[in-house]
């Protein structure tokens, strides 16, 4: 069975496999999995929690 392929959360680019993406669950209410690229975690691009709302980073 082939992973879920991953997408971006801020620039909603395909990211599987790729060097640097940082995977973890929304900071607010940890049901929602954020998933960023280098390029976005560097200029600290802003991302929102399809659950919740929540942006971040702040």
């Amino acid at each position: 069975m082939a992973e879920k392929e991953l997408i971006c959360s801020s620039c909603k680019k395909r990211v599987t496999n790729a060097s640097g993406i940082a995977r973890f669950k929304c900071p607010k209410c940890s049901k929602s999995e954020i998933i960023r690229c280098m390029h976005c975690r560097e200029i600290a691009a802003k991302y929102t929690c399809h659950e919740c709302g929540f942006a971040g980073p702040n």
